[in-house]
């Protein structure tokens, strides 16, 4: 099949492309003991996830379906029909509950007899069960665990169990994880593309304590875009996988015309997406040029809702506060048109959530529901990186329409807009061997290839597996040690401690040693302090949150749902804030409860940095920086990761600022500083859009325009150490242009 025809239309804009429809293969027969619904028949690919999940001699499988191809479908049948309990992990609480919501359908469309109790854990939900319990957290997690069947919840609660999480010093470390590996003998991971290396690493080190402390478990991933380097570590660890790739084995078609589209449905073939109609907006790399762009241009909006009656849209954004200041333009822009605009982002309530899903527009951060209960034919989008461009194109086309008062409302068309900087717009479609031709035709194998070889290439931080994958296993395995289990897990310790050794390539002693300097490091700095912060960040499943505040959020329109936590970094970006005293903070959030009838968990509030009421958002992001009250150069100059204490925030304009420097110059935080702007930094390092670092001054340079330095903080401290060495070695070669 030619990837690229003419498209015969001069009326199509610049840089626009048409994208084929993709039709998955069905499977030739259903797996033994599988019942589907009537007129249902399994895709290839979930059979065969059905097949490798019973195939003795495979550990760990792969499923790498495109978007929207029922991965998960394939995922649960087994736990739905077959008796096999299994634990779903999910990089947010919104994806578990969204999981949920799925299987508990998958439980009425299949109408199992005996129905497998479902639950779902965070720590939020933990905190509430073991209040309306009268339970501590570990016996509250102990009796949901063993009240479930199918537990859901986030790969984060799963590394801490693993780490001794929830125990008390009279507790042996395996009391909760032994149970739950015991009963738990499948391991769902979905959405895997988007955990970074230090999750993959805590994910790595929990599958081996797991192979070397009980017998063997299943694990079964499920991304469109996998992590080869992942993969071959498995291998490597002696984990046998077996991965499912339907492009590889054929197993899609991308017809021409209309007449193949029905032939292939006529033998079975399931179709994933309709034909798209893709136009890329190129825009300056700036933090407000979508958002302007969208304004601007509003009246695409308003022509799709005229032309087309009955479309749903949504407009997915990087920025939450650029969510925020558009969410009210379009409410009142559409409002005369008799459209319901909602909102959908990290931030947002589970009222505002719900409201979304009746919604004609949804603008958020978050793709939850949208393609899935929320079915559109139009979107807008930016992107943070090549994966995250395609899942996000991968949620528009899936539904031919939506029901609406009993009746199914068509769609006659899909569009998607791709808001891009304007390098890729020249890779793509304007250098001489660009891959791309404005007005053609591609399937969608090779369209995905293009956008992953000419977008901006981010770091991957490879170096970190060996750097500091280790940390971790080294506190693992001196917690099998401990005098309550070190009979038990005498082989154990040995086997696991030798695995881990040679998957990151180091010695678990010398690891040991390093975590004892960091220790005399920093009783020296404070002043005989005991504790390890760089040790915490290091055997953490996302690192620390020292700059974590509580907000009391005026803009959301429920009241429960007003309790919420925010980085400082971003509120000095883009909010207007009031401050709230700690106490009065905690006093509001337990007369609300009360008034609402509501638990409000209050455990994420314990380590906040100050409380704040959030007024709304600003329109114009604010300028400021970090401050260290000494000369920043030797410790620049040690090319190392260390925890500082005494660093404060520059922002003159802002009033309450002093309190919060009270506080922070206190927090004892672990950083890598680097000696150049944190521009130059961002770029010459590749770094991801969201890392972890920022502009900071010394006592030498506060009145500089540009910060000469940049600071990194908690776990992307330790990214950028896997870095040094090489940045070391170029000296100033790398800063030159």
């Amino acid at each position: 099949m030619n990837n690229q025809h003419e498209l015969n239309s001069s009326s199509l804009p610049e840089y626009f492309v048409l994208l084929k429809p993709i039709y998955s293969c069905p499977a030739s027969e259903t797996p033994k003991g599988v019942k589907l619904p009537e007129g249902w028949r399994l895709s290839w690919h979930q059979a065969e996830t059905v097949k490798a999940i019973r195939h003795p001699d495979i550990d760990v499988v792969f499923n790498q379906a495109m978007t929207g191809d029922g991965k998960s479908l394939g995922a649960y049948l087994e736990p739905l029909q077959n008796d096999l309990l299994a634990i779903g992990l999910y990089p947010t609480n919104e994806l578990a509950r969204d999981q949920e919501n799925q299987i508990r359908g998958y439980l009425e469309k299949f109408q199992i007899q005996i129905e497998p109790r479902i639950n779902r854990l965070s720590s939020e939900e933990l905190e509430i069960y073991a209040e309306g319990e009268k339970l501590r957290k570990a016996a509250a997690l102990e009796s949901r665990a063993g009240n479930s069947e199918i537990l859901l919840s986030n790969p984060d609660i799963l590394h801490y169990l693993h780490r001794g999480a929830y125990l008390t010093a009279e507790d042996s470390p395996d009391k909760l994880w032994g149970r739950i590996d015991k009963d738990f003998d499948f391991s769902i991971i979905d959405e895997f593309h988007v955990l970074q290396v230090p999750q993959k690493v805590g994910i790595i080190n929990t599958m081996l304590l797991v192979k070397n402390t009980n017998r063997s478990k299943k694990y079964l991933f499920l991304s469109a875009t996998p992590n080869l380097e992942f993969i071959e570590r498995l291998k490597f660890a002696g984990f046998r996988c077996h991965q499912i790739d339907p492009i590889k084995e054929n197993k899609y078609r991308f017809p021409d015309t209309p007449q193949e589209c029905q032939q292939l449905e006529a033998e079975g073939w399931r179709q994933v997406s309709r034909e798209i109609q893709l136009q890329f907006i190129s825009l300056e790399s700036t933090s407000k040029a979508s958002e302007v762009w969208l304004q601007e241009n509003y009246q695409l909006i308003l022509a799709q809702f005229r032309e087309f009656p009955g479309s749903k849209g949504a407009i997915i954004l990087n920025s939450i506060a650029s969510v925020k200041r558009l969410t009210p333009f379009f409410r009142e822009l559409l409002q005369p048109e008799g459209l319901i605009v909602g909102e959908n982002t990290g931030l947002s309530g589970r009222e505002e959530k719900g409201r979304s899903l009746d919604a004609d527009l949804v603008l958020g951060t978050s793709t939850i529901d949208v393609g899935v209960d929320f079915k559109i034919n139009f979107l807008f989008f930016e992107s943070a990186d090549a994966g995250n461009f395609i899942q996000r194109l991968g949620r528009l086309g899936r539904h031919d329409g939506y029901q609406r008062d009993r009746k199914k409302v068509p769609f006659s068309q899909f569009k998607a807009y791709a808001l891009v900087p304007q390098f890729l717009v020249g890779k793509l479609f304007l250098e001489t061997d660009a891959p791309l031709k404005s007005g053609a035709i591609y399937d969608r194998p090779f369209f995905h290839q293009q956008i992953q070889e000419n977008y901006r290439k981010i770091n991957n931080f490879e170096g970190y597996y060996h750097r500091w994958g280790a940390v971790q296993s080294m506190r693992l395995c001196r917690q099998l040690g401990h005098k309550t289990i070190q009979q038990q897990y005498e082989g154990s310790q040995k086997a696991f401690q030798t695995a881990c050794e040679q998957v990151f390539d180091t010695n678990l002693k010398q690891v040991f040693g390093r975590s004892k300097a960091w220790e005399r490091e920093w009783q020296q700095l404070s002043g005989g302090n005991q504790g390890n912060p760089i040790l915490e960040d290091a055997t953490s499943f996302r690192g620390s949150s020292p700059l974590q505040c509580g907000i009391y959020d005026l803009t959301e329109s429920n009241e429960a749902d007003r309790f919420k936590t925010y980085d400082l970094p971003g509120i000095l970006s883009n909010l207007e804030i009031e401050p709230i005293a700690e106490k009065a903070f905690l006093q509001l959030r337990q007369d609300t409860a009360t008034r609402c009838n509501m638990a409000i968990p209050k455990g994420r509030f314990n380590y906040c940095l100050g409380f704040m009421k959030l007024l709304s958002y600003r329109e114009e992001r604010l300028n400021w920086k970090f401050t260290y009250p000494e000369d920043l150069k030797p410790i620049a100059d040690a090319w190392k990761v260390q925890v500082l204490a005494g660093i404060q925030v520059w922002q003159p304009e802002n009033y309450w600022i002093a309190e919060i420097n009270k506080r922070l110059k206190k927090q004892a935080i672990v950083t890598y500083i680097l000696p150049r702007p944190t521009i130059e930094v961002r770029r010459r390092l590749q770094l991801p859009m969201h890392f972890q670092i920022y502009p900071i001054s010394d006592r030498t340079s506060i009145h500089d325009t540009t910060a000469p330095y940049s600071i990194a903080i908690g776990q992307s401290a330790l990214l950028i150490d896997t870095l040094a060495h090489w940045l070391k070695s170029k000296g100033d070669e790398i800063w030159i242009c």
